[in-house]
């Protein structure tokens, strides 16, 4: 590649976040699979300190937010988001959708506002990539694609297997079932209380427990009388997020909204019996090795539970062949792919 390209990095500033794991990786991989780092500019949050000083490092400004990056040196940029702020006016631009999920959040007012502001974006980007065929699909019913090179490239996974694992101070003894994400109304979690009920697991979620879902969820597993076996961690180091992964007994995962679902490759990737909700993207990122919830009867759950336990232990093979579907996705195949893109997006642009 020789391009000069510039890479939108901003969500940085929350490291922990799906964007803020995206970007990380991105940027690592990115320097890991092309040599040449002079090629790209990276477009840092106010505060971030974690620089390789071989880049051409800038941190986003005011004036960059407000309208969008300015550097007549670059030949290519690449909003790494479809909220960013950077897009410029007078480079030609990449842009990633990694999800349509204000659909499912605001008011129908609101939606027609986020996808006028959304569609001015895709109808003047040179290039549009997706993380999933789902958030594809979906972008199509609501969206007019120019005549553009597209393409889907699939995340990594972002477990880190290097450290090592931390066992959290604030978890419960007993065996459990995990899941991880901020915990909001669409993460579905309050769905698994009969399952809780109904075994002897316990329940440990880890993830921002900011929102007011959560007290709801403490509610009903009071009215349950299993708020003792409910655990929630709140935000995780990764050392701790490794040890969780690993000494879990299942990763359980009903969310109702998921542009990718990188917490299913983690726990995939350790061998883990994994649970999701059949909705979105979950099951083109599970695939055939997943256990799924065609809906969320207490009844079908447990059961469906239950036989994908037994299934699981009953197999010598099912856990090796889980870490195995997970090796597609890695993040030095994913840089790969996003290299190769930022390339055919220039050809077309001679």
């Amino acid at each position: 590649m020789k391009i000069n390209i510039g890479i939108d990095l901003e969500r940085l500033r929350n490291p922990n976040s799906g964007l803020g794991q995206f970007c990380k990786n991105l940027f690592e991989n990115l320097l890991r699979e092309e040599q040449n780092s002079e090629l790209f500019s990276f477009y840092f949050p106010q505060g971030y300190s974690n620089f390789k000083q071989r880049t051409k490092n800038h941190t986003v400004n005011f004036l960059d937010k407000l309208i969008g990056v300015r550097n007549k040196n670059l030949q290519l940029f690449h909003c790494t988001h479809q909220d960013s702020h950077l897009f410029p006016k007078r480079i030609p631009t990449i842009l990633t959708i990694h999800d349509l999920n204000f659909l499912e959040k605001y008011s129908s007012v609101k939606q027609q506002q986020k996808l006028k502001a959304l569609q001015q974006k895709v109808s003047r980007a040179k290039g549009l990539t997706f993380i999933s065929n789902f958030t594809k699909q979906l972008a199509s019913r609501y969206l007019i694609f120019p005549d553009v090179p597209t393409k889907v490239i699939y995340n990594g996974n972002c477990l880190n297997t290097d450290l090592i694992p931390k066992r959290p101070e604030k978890l419960i003894t007993g065996d459990y079932l995990f899941s991880i994400g901020i915990v909001n109304p669409k993460k579905n979690f309050h769905v698994l209380l009969p399952l809780i009920k109904s075994t002897n697991y316990n329940l440990v979620i880890a993830g921002n427990n900011s929102h007011e879902y959560v007290n709801q969820i403490k509610m009903l597993a009071n009215e349950m009388e299993i708020d003792n076996r409910v655990v929630f961690l709140g935000p995780v180091t990764e050392e701790e997020k490794y040890w969780l992964y690993q000494n879990c007994k299942a990763f359980v995962f009903p969310s109702l909204s998921e542009g990718f679902g990188l917490p299913v490759i983690e726990a995939m990737s350790q061998g883990k019996p994994v649970f999701l909700s059949d909705k979105t993207s979950l099951s083109e990122v599970g695939g055939k090795h997943a256990y799924y919830w065609k809906n969320f009867d207490s009844t079908n759950m447990v059961e469906a539970f239950n036989d994908g336990i037994e299934d699981f232990e009953s197999s010598k093979n099912k856990s090796q062949q889980l870490k195995e579907w997970a090796l597609q996705f890695n993040w030095q195949k994913t840089a790969r792919n996003y290299l190769d893109f930022y390339t055919e997006v220039y050809e077309t642009l001679k």
